[in-house]
């Protein structure tokens, strides 16, 4: 068999578009989308099949000026990915344009020498005259091998994305079963879908203070699945927060978790819910190795 199989690594600004644009890529919800900044933290690797192609999407955290340590290896994260990749695609928000960030993530690309595409995103909320000169501009910075205007929300340009992505692999070896949809564990995604979940329902800082992990996993004869998660947060206050009055947040934040999780596994799901203060998560070495954050 002439098989091929490659990386691509999907680069860019926090709330660029970019697990969005992976879910739509892939025809399926490998990450977690949310309209807060910064939801992605660890490499995500969503799974493209396509004839003898196989391509692994890899969906980056946003590339960010870090202040703590969850930061910086959030933004190591993201450059690991792109460094490991056959294909880099740089997806920048249409209506953002040039901004400070993009401008500074194709100036560490410049550095490094990548190679990589441009891909324009939410096109559909611009008037489509303003879209040629921006994509002028952005390769006036820099030489990209490619330029796509695509929303991701609506998937308007992404099957041409998806033939470039496709295009860019190498001749190798499939690494995956070709029914796979993602490299990430069962439990990882069900921890990544109750933290959607606090993401929406939540404000302020506390989505960001805040870090859930899947602490048990127990599979029934009937097919159903028993999960125990962990809710941290950082502070007494914060999980008052969570809690909700007589715990009535926690309880709506693991129905719409529940919800989510038996769509994803066809399957019945029992889910149980703890939220305890672990301060300084964010800063432990220890917590981002279990997150997928460090080596």
């Amino acid at each position: 068999m002439n098989q091929h199989f490659g990386f691509a690594a999907i680069i860019g600004a926090p709330n660029a578009g970019k697990s969005t644009l992976v879910n739509q890529l892939t025809g399926s919800k490998i990450s977690i989308v949310s309209h807060k900044v910064q939801t992605t933290r660890a490499r995500i690797r969503a799974i493209l099949v396509e004839g003898d192609v196989q391509a692994v999407l890899v969906d980056t955290p946003g590339i960010f000026a870090p202040k703590r340590k969850l930061d910086e290896a959030m933004v190591q994260n993201a450059w690991a990915g792109a460094s490991e990749a056959d294909a880099v695609l740089l997806l920048v928000d249409a209506r953002r344009g040039l901004d400070e960030q993009a401008a500074a993530i194709i100036a560490q690309l410049k550095a490094t020498h990548a190679r990589a595409a441009l891909v324009l995103n939410k096109t559909d909320l611009v008037r489509a005259e303003q879209l040629l000169p921006l994509s002028e501009k952005l390769n006036a910075e820099f030489p990209f091998t490619a330029t796509f205007m695509v929303s991701a929300l609506n998937g308007s340009g992404v099957d041409a994305l998806r033939k470039h992505i496709l295009s860019a692999m190498p001749v190798g070896p499939w690494h995956y079963p070709g029914d796979q949809a993602a490299d990430v564990n069962l439990r990882f995604i069900a921890a990544e879908i109750t933290r959607e979940k606090i993401y929406e329902r939540l404000h302020e800082e506390l989505p960001y203070a805040s870090t859930v992990e899947t602490d048990a996993w127990e599979e029934h004869r009937d097919g159903s699945v028993k999960i125990s998660q962990t809710i941290f947060v950082e502070r007494d206050g914060q999980k008052a927060i969570v809690l909700g009055k007589g715990g009535q947040t926690v309880k709506t934040l693991g129905q719409l978790a529940r919800a989510d999780m038996e769509k994803f596994l066809e399957r019945r799901v029992h889910l149980f819910l703890f939220v305890k203060v672990r301060e300084n998560w964010s800063q432990d070495p220890e917590r981002l190795r279990n997150m997928g954050l460090l080596g």
